[in-house]
């Protein structure tokens, strides 16, 4: 364990670093999974240490020093490469792709570098088209399984530029381009251009699964009867795989500042936000979102892959980073990385947003027949997610993608979920009328709309039409549909060990989880086939044979 001395803003180390220990508190013990939180201030590590166990089967305590995957946060390194490579005048970020990675199908549409930074280019996700056909994150799976699924899609999310939807296809077809113009993989790429001159030592891309990597932490995903062990046997890089420290996580934030990789202006292409077709600005840059929290210009992003969750989080006028690694998958470290700054930073900060407010707002009283009026389903029309609203035990409980919420009234129509920084809104409306719901998660800039919808329950003779088989040449797997006791059940690996039911919403439209199935008819009115939707791979279709 090491503790440095902090000499920032507040006064008093020892009371700080005991209210950051607090937030930790729970996982700080023997047999429970952790994190390792790093603080910077003026390129300096202010504060660090370990809590809970990095391998519960040897008893290894988390130190500033233990090893994580870092998921998604991995992405601002991927992008740093792309940058150095257009410095140097090896490839332009406005490049159609298939210049260097003919392999992905043309659509008609142009593909830029660009638009895989910023997450516009409409390519489906590697990782949901993947493990939709089959391989679980312990199943192994390279490079090539990634091109190969990405080479058979027929079609776009969107046309490039038209939408932001998070993508790792991107990032690892990044780490493509990186190899094929570099003539080095990305692993070797970035610890002789990044890591090694920064002195980060303990960092790296991990494409192989095989490799031992010193002093690693174990990632762990909650079990009824404890823990057990999540890791990932994917070699794929780019959008991800980097492993690394708290400590050595301190020379990349600190070369944001002092410019000792890159210079000033690849830093200045790495804060660059993109827009879209129609000049709407967006909130990503290059593997970096940029935002702000309580009044404070923020540059950060989070990480979650197998057992592991990863955040980084900069505000850059302030010198002032968080860095909060994790070996639990239940664990929320953005959230934990915000907690931490509010106790060096929060007399800089403006008051807290409503969700936050909300979230630390006492519950109060309402009547029982406010309670009543919320009971039912709502749909979001941008992805079809489904929240049911039911009534337990005088509490109302909310269900959505298959997890279960407690909602506390706060105040008359607002409702906060019980454990998340998430706060749910209805509006006024005349007594036994459902009104529209609005869900504001914390850090998001619009709330998002949910109308309330009456389910559709379709009749045994139509679920009985919609059974059979149906292929996807997309995925390259066939699921089966089965009809038994007034429930259409799906069979396949890909969505589940054994038959999972589905659950009816609108007229010829199912959900399973986060994922929406819509049934397809040719004229006359006969079922052909099925679309498959989830949040980062639209309209995959199936059909019936």
């Amino acid at each position: 364990m090491m503790t440095l001395a902090y000499t920032g803003i507040a006064s008093g180390t020892q009371d700080i670093e005991s209210r950051v220990d607090a937030i930790f508190e729970q996982w700080n013990k023997p047999g429970s999974p952790g994190c390792a939180l790093g603080v910077y201030r003026d390129g300096q590590l202010i504060y660090a240490r370990g809590y809970g166990m990095a391998n519960l089967e040897l008893e290894a305590k988390i130190t500033p020093q233990s090893i994580f995957d870092i998921g998604s946060t991995s992405k601002q390194f991927t992008a740093f490469s792309i940058m150095l490579l257009a410095k140097n005048g090896k490839l332009s970020l406005d490049d159609d792709i298939r210049k260097y990675i003919p392999e992905i199908p043309g659509y008609g549409k142009t593909v830029t570098i660009r638009n895989m930074l910023h997450h516009t280019s409409g390519i489906r996700d590697y990782c949901e088209l993947l493990a939709y056909s089959g391989f679980h994150e312990e199943d192994l799976t390279t490079e090539n399984d990634a091109l190969q699924v990405l080479s058979r899609q027929k079609a776009l999310n969107f046309q490039p530029g038209n939408e932001f939807v998070y993508s790792n296809s991107g990032y690892f077809l990044l780490s493509v381009i990186v190899k094929r113009v570099s003539g080095q993989p990305l692993r070797d790429f970035a610890r002789e251009n990044i890591f090694k001159p920064l002195g980060m030592n303990h960092t790296q891309y991990n494409d192989r699964h095989t490799r031992i990597i010193p002093n690693r932490a174990a990632g762990y995903s909650p079990e009824p009867d404890g823990f057990g062990i999540s890791m990932s046997d994917w070699e794929q890089v780019g959008d991800g795989a980097v492993l690394t420290s708290v400590e050595d996580l301190l020379l990349w934030d600190r070369n944001f500042y002092d410019y000792k990789v890159g210079g000033p202006e690849v830093i200045a292409w790495m804060l660059t936000t993109g827009k879209l077709n129609n000049n709407e600005p967006l909130n990503y840059a290059s593997g970096l979102f940029i935002g702000e929290y309580r009044g404070l210009k923020t540059v950060s992003h989070g990480g979650a892959w197998a057992g592991y969750r990863a955040e980084l989080l900069r505000f850059p006028d302030q010198k002032f980073s968080v860095a909060c690694l994790c070996n639990l998958g239940s664990m929320n470290p953005s959230f934990l990385a915000m907690k931490v700054a509010d106790v060096y930073l929060g007399e800089l900060m403006k008051p807290e947003s409503t969700v936050q407010a909300a979230d630390s707002a006492p519950g109060i009283e309402v009547p029982a027949a406010e309670l009543e009026q919320r009971v039912g389903a709502y749909r979001n029309s941008k992805n079809g997610a489904i929240y049911r609203i039911a009534l337990e035990g005088g509490k109302l409980m909310a269900n959505a993608s298959g997890m279960q919420f407690k909602l506390i009234p706060t105040a008359p129509g607002t409702y906060k979920v019980e454990g998340a920084p998430i706060t749910i809104t209805f509006a006024a409306s005349p007594a036994g009328v459902r009104s529209q719901m609005q869900v504001m998660v914390a850090n998001e800039k619009e709330p998002r709309i949910l109308d309330p919808i009456d389910l559709w329950t379709p009749a045994p003779a139509q679920l009985t039409e919609m059974a059979g088989n149906y292929k996807s040449e997309e995925l390259g797997i066939v699921v089966i549909l089965v009809y038994k006791d007034g429930t259409l059940l799906l069979k396949h690996r890909a969505f589940a060990e054994e038959p999972i039911p589905l659950t009816p919403t609108l007229k010829d439209n199912f959900m399973l989880g986060n994922l929406s199935i819509t049934f397809t008819r040719i004229p006359g009115g006969q079922i052909d086939g099925f679309s498959l939707d989830s949040g980062r791979m639209k309209n995959i279709g199936f059909t019936k044979q």
